[in-house]
């Protein structure tokens, strides 16, 4: 089945590029959802349930049942805490002074509708973080990059020199697992080639 449109319910620049990169222009409509609304100390709950809400809020304000809507959330699991973005400076500078040298487990919930048919699912990356030091954690936090991004870091951005290494799918550190969404869509009857946009083909 051929979707009548694609749909981002998120004003993530980064999984903008990634769909972008991968063939497909989505229409972007931000969901407008309170992320504080889902409190759970299990990742996975809280990444999935906010990527299905995200996604369910944009299908009923468009009410179109011939498209295909995508949510997504990001959190960190790190040392028995989910964490979402820090939000101010203070809170940046004391993740990162924790997450040095160590490793995180970022999760990202992704829910896909089309019509009332909806499948959510989780892909998880485990992240290691380089032992840097305070000057640069405070260099990194004054470009305001880590305040607004799940684990106050990101691998696409200024804190790819950050991440030493990574296991599992890259793509779903920067926020939208490729092979997780090919695989949902698949459920859904939706061929991920068929999404290709025919001026890359």
């Amino acid at each position: 089945m051929l979707p009548s449109r694609v749909v981002l319910a998120s004003q993530s620049p980064a999984r903008l590029a990634t769909l972008r990169a991968a063939g497909i222009e989505p229409e972007v409509i931000v969901s407008g959802v309170d992320e504080s609304v889902i409190v759970s100390d299990d990742p996975v709950v809280v990444a999935t349930e906010l990527a299905r809400l995200k996604a369910r809020a944009v299908a009923h304000r468009i009410k179109d049942d011939g498209a295909l809507v995508l949510g997504c959330d990001s959190v960190l699991a790190f040392e028995g805490e989910v964490l979402g973005k820090p939000g101010d400076a203070a809170t940046a500078v004391e993740r990162w002074q924790r997450m040095r040298g160590r490793s995180g487990v970022l999760h990202t919930g992704h829910s896909v509708r089309l019509g009332e048919r909806e499948i959510s699912d989780d892909a998880a990356t485990t992240v290691h973080f380089a032992d840097v030091s305070d000057a640069e954690i405070e260099a990194y936090v004054a470009t305001g990059e880590p305040l607004q991004v799940a684990g106050a870091f990101t691998v696409d951005g200024l804190g790819g020199a950050f991440v030493e290494r990574i296991e599992g799918d890259h793509h779903n550190v920067v926020g939208l697992s490729l092979p997780l969404v090919r695989s949902m869509l698949a459920g859904l009857g939706v061929r991920w080639t068929d999404l290709w946009q025919t001026s890359r083909s």
